[in-house]
Formats: C-alpha cells, structure tokens, sequence
C-alpha cells in the first residue's frame, strides 16, 4: 500500500551537504531524507528533474523505506572511484578519496571542456592507477557520433574498460557501437535504460554491451533487478551523488544480483564534504558494506536545508505523491 503523504512528510529532513569538488556543475547536493517501517530511505532526483520522473524516485525511496529488504548475495560490494571533469593535476588527489579501488570512472564530454582535457585526465588516471587498473569514461550522452568516434579513437589506447552513455539516444549508441569494432571498447547505456520509456530497448537494439542501472531512478531494488534479469545483459550498479542513505539502497541492489561482473559506481559519499552519518559508505579497501545507514540527528540538524529549500522539498513530494500509483 501507498503511504499516507502525511506519513512521509512527519519524518522529513531535507538536508544540503557540500561536495569537495564540482560536480554535475553542482557544489552543493540536496537531499530529502524520509523514514519507514523498514527504516531510513532518500528523495533526492536532481533539481532539474520533472515531476513524472522524479516520481519514480520517490517510488524507489518508498519501497526501500516501507518493504522487506530483498535477499541478498554478498555482504561487500567492490567499487570504483569517481573523477570528475577536473584539470589532470587534481587526479592523484581525488583518487586518493577512495583507498584500495581498483577501478575508475573518469568523467568526460563536459560542455566547457575540449578533448585535450579529456584526453589528460584519462591519462593522469591510467598513470595512477597502473597497467592494472580499470579506467572506464563516462560522457553523459555529451557527444555526437562523430565527437565520440573521434574520442574513443583518442582514448582507447588508454585500455578502457567501457564507454558509459557516449551519445545520448540508442539509435546513436548502435552506430557508434557499429563504427568502433575495431576498437574493442564496450558500450554502455546509463540515460538510456533510465529515461526511457521502454528500458528494454537498448537490450532489443543491440546498441550496448552492458547496463548501468540505479536503484532510485528505476523504482527501487525489486524494480531494478527484474530489469537486470529481463535485459540479459551484464550490469553495473552506479549511484546519483546520494548521501549514504541512498548509497545503501544501491549496495542492496547490487548484492540481489546473480552477478556482479563489474565493480559498482556506489563509492560517491567519497565526492561530499559532508554527509548525515558519522559511519558514512565511503570505501575501505576498494569496497562499501551491504547495510542501512541510520542518519545521526546532530549532522541532520548542521547540514539542514534552509526553510525555503525545505518548503520546495515538502511541495515536491506532494506533487510526486500524486503522480503514484494508490
């Protein structure tokens, strides 16, 4: 059964945590924090984010809040570092927020950027991480097929381990994915299992090799694994910049997995300067636990969101409230 709105907003806390580093052209993350039955769960669809998509999030926040945790594989989730679109220079740093990864998703494509920068920091990143690290991009959809044949081409000899969402349509990712056979780059599809309407197509269309799949935009845990299941396709669990509440219900996703072939992009709370507990899921030995977080009442209070930010979180979750299923 669907929560009473009232239910969801008597435990509301809306909190504004600093980030160490822009990103997504944000300094700052918001999030809304609710707790059920089942215990603590997070609201946080970015800002730009319509109703009838942020809906879907607030659909996965209450099924994590209000339902029995699915069962689970593992008790240990491996993940990988996050590099934002930063100069070369700050790479070592960055890296060093996340001890014992193995992996990194470095991000490119950025609008004020050029592929010389790209081409930098995936080279800054490869040096640090050594011939065995891991080195995947992600461009958020941020190139034509052209811009990203002539990237990969540029980048490939970096030995990457995929390409995440390189064009923004699947029609794109399919003739991108035709274009660089003989690259040996894998392709993966994150905006295009998300937002689309049909998740599936990508499967159908043959224009990815792999998944990548986030509990909150899909509906929850039990939403995004069945996806997995259907899509047959190997998948990556990633995460949306979400405080360690939110981080949690990824690293259960990942754990209800057959397998996990890939380590997961659910080390983020290394990205906020702050976070709402004082046990946060950030990597220890390249891995996050499987387990709720509780948030602590004195870091929900420092990092609260002014009243008018919280206000427009509350009138959020009421439209999105309506947008659900009864």
């Amino acid at each position: 059964m669907l929560p009473d709105v009232g239910d969801l907003r008597s435990s509301l806390r809306v909190v504004s945590l600093p980030l160490v580093t822009r990103f997504r052209g944000i300094t700052v993350r918001e999030a809304a924090l609710v707790e059920g039955p089942a215990g603590w769960s997070e609201f946080a669809p970015f800002l730009e984010y319509e109703d009838a998509e942020a809906a879907t999030w607030l659909a996965a926040a209450i099924a994590f809040g209000w339902e029995a945790a699915t069962p689970t594989r593992r008790d240990r989730i491996p993940v990988n570092a996050t590099v934002p679109t930063v100069p070369s220079a700050e790479v070592a740093g960055l890296l060093a927020r996340f001890p014992g990864t193995r992996t990194a998703k470095v991000k490119v494509a950025d609008a004020a950027g050029h592929l010389a920068d790209d081409v930098a920091r995936v080279a800054a990143v490869r040096e640090a991480l050594g011939p065995a690290g891991r080195v995947r991009i992600d461009a958020n959809g941020g190139w034509t097929v052209d811009e990203a044949e002539r990237a990969l081409r540029a980048l490939a000899p970096f030995d990457l381990e995929y390409a995440e969402q390189p064009c923004a349509t699947i029609d794109e990712l399919a003739q991108l994915r035709r274009r660089t056979r003989d690259l040996a780059v894998p392709i993966a599809a994150d905006e295009s299992v998300r937002k689309a309407t049909d998740p599936l197509a990508v499967a159908r269309s043959g224009a990815a090799d792999l998944l990548v799949l986030k509990a909150a935009p899909l509906g929850g845990v039990r939403a995004a694994a069945g996806l997995a299941a259907q899509a047959g396709l190997p998948v990556v669990v990633s995460s949306a910049l979400d405080t360690s509440v939110g981080l949690a219900m990824g690293a259960f996703l990942a754990a209800a997995l057959p397998e996990l072939p890939y380590d997961c992009g659910l080390g983020t709370a290394a990205l906020l300067a702050a976070d709402v507990t004082h046990e946060p899921l950030t990597p220890v030995d390249g891995a996050i636990p499987v387990r709720r977080v509780v948030p602590d009442p004195d870091l929900l209070d420092r990092f609260a969101a002014d009243a008018d930010r919280t206000a427009w979180w509350r009138e959020r979750l009421l439209r999105c409230h309506h947008l659900l299923p009864a």
